[in-house]
């Protein structure tokens, strides 16, 4: 109760090792459900304070989820300890995290994979309950009478993110429906299509975690999937101002095509996106035509200049123009829109921005130096150092695109000893001497043929 001693003891689950001792060990000395202090929950009562549950048979029967499995037979499995009261088979029970009512039916202890039937389970047990519609993995789940939330585990933020593909038409029907599975069982995981690069997204805790879900989709959902370092989701800017003119102009026999807008163009701090500014007076451009030119410049910036990648961080002045009482129209105040946005991109010196991620990582105090000496290999920059207990914690800022294999380097770096977390951060500017292979690469990518100088 105190925190003083912390036993360790070694064992194997993988090769059957001692795991015998550790089932004793729990058995001898871990505390039984009586001897522990009450359990505070987070909801609180109409007086303001949190409940306060005793692990005693005689509290009102509350109970926490700690774990889901997603059996391909049986469903959605809850593993469960009760925390107070006493659960009897077939009752219906509040999920206070979800605000929605659940039967437990048939509950069970299981014993290996083998789940036995009960009747009843007691204040510390251990127990186990299938298709639960709503429940997952750190619901608080009891008398509605006596309402009550325990606290959630936390959960640390994803480590490492690959690019995940089907190998099959067939794999590609299955694979968002099993991941989700997954997803239910394993909190540290995460799926997700990157708005920007369209591709899917798998995020865990490292690379083997990675792995084992993969092997997971393959032996449950016969789903077989190819991981690949994500795209990178660069972006463009400007760094100069420009003052331009776009005209469309079109004749086709009947009614024409006509569209002339002026635009002043300038640079934004870095987050702001994009602004469009309608400084029209006296008519040259009709009202209803000024979204017509913004959704022209917007389709345009979200191509890109450079290399494809949006264009971001910049203002849009509309101040003049002009317009034909026939020929002009929506698409042709678009097409101005368009044609003016690419002349002042000519003008405004349009550079690229990489994603930049804040990085912690924790090594034993002897990698310490080797560490430092990758991450200003891959332009990092040392925002911090501490020690604690042998290890060094090193915080840093790197871009995105120097992290893609980090899991797979830092354990070899570190003998598997090693351990880091990354989260986006910002956007900067990327060195002048690397945005031309950028440019080629991504143009490559996108089936353009590079026009040579005559």
């Amino acid at each position: 109760r105190e925190d003083k001693i912390f036993p360790v003891l070694f064992a194997s689950g993988l090769g059957n090792v001692s795991a015998d001792r550790l089932m004793d060990f729990i058995v001898e000395f871990t505390p039984t459900a009586i001897e522990h202090d009450a359990v505070r929950g987070e909801v609180t009562s109409g007086n303001g304070e949190p409940p306060v549950r005793k692990e005693s048979d005689t509290e009102p029967v509350s109970l926490y989820v700690f774990k889901t499995v997603s059996d391909p037979f049986a469903g959605r499995i809850s593993y469960f300890k009760v925390f107070s009261g006493v659960l009897k088979n077939d009752v219906s029970l509040v999920n206070y995290s979800r605000s929605s009512q659940e039967k437990l039916a048939h509950i069970s202890i299981m014993q290996g994979k083998t789940a036995v039937p009960v009747n009843e389970l007691h204040a510390g047990d251990i127990g186990s309950v299938a298709k639960l519609k709503d429940t997952l993995t750190g619901d608080t789940l009891g008398d509605k009478s006596a309402p009550i939330q325990y606290p959630k585990v936390k959960f640390r933020d994803p480590a490492i993110t690959f690019a995940i593909e089907p190998k099959s038409r067939a794999d590609e029907d299955k694979l968002g429906p099993g991941i989700h599975k997954l997803m239910e069982e394993d909190a540290m995981l995460r799926f997700f299509r990157d708005p920007q690069t369209q591709e899917f997204l798998i995020a865990g805790n490292g690379q083997q975690h990675i792995e084992v879900v993969v092997a997971k989709l393959k032996k449950r959902y016969h789903t077989e999937v190819v991981l690949k370092a994500p795209k990178v989701p660069y972006r463009e800017t400007i760094r100069g101002r420009a003052d331009v003119q776009g005209r469309h102009k079109k004749q086709t026999g009947g009614h024409g095509q006509y569209g002339d807008c002026k635009i002043k163009v300038e640079p934004l701090p870095r987050g702001s996106e994009f602004e469009f500014v309608n400084d029209i007076f006296g008519g040259a451009i009709p009202r209803n035509y000024i979204p017509a030119v913004e959704k022209g410049i917007k389709d345009a910036a979200a191509r890109g200049y450079l290399a494809g990648f949006p264009m971001v961080d910049f203002r849009v002045v509309l101040y003049d123009g002009s317009y034909h009482d026939v020929d002009s129209n929506d698409l042709s105040f678009q097409m101005a829109g368009r044609i003016a946005f690419k002349k002042a991109m000519e003008q405004a010196k349009p550079t690229l921005l990489e994603p930049v991620m804040v990085v912690e990582i924790t090594v034993p105090d002897e990698f310490a130096g080797s560490i430092m000496g990758d991450l200003n290999s891959r332009r990092g920059r040392i925002q911090g150092m501490d020690n604690k207990g042998g290890n060094t914690i090193v915080r840093a800022e790197v871009p995105m695109s120097e992290m893609l294999t980090y899991g797979v380097d830092l354990t070899a770096m570190t003998q598997g000893r090693g351990s880091f977390n990354m989260e986006m951060h910002h956007y900067d500017v990327v060195p002048a001497q690397l945005q031309e292979k950028i440019i080629e690469k991504a143009k490559a990518a996108r089936g353009e043929v590079k026009e040579e100088e005559e």
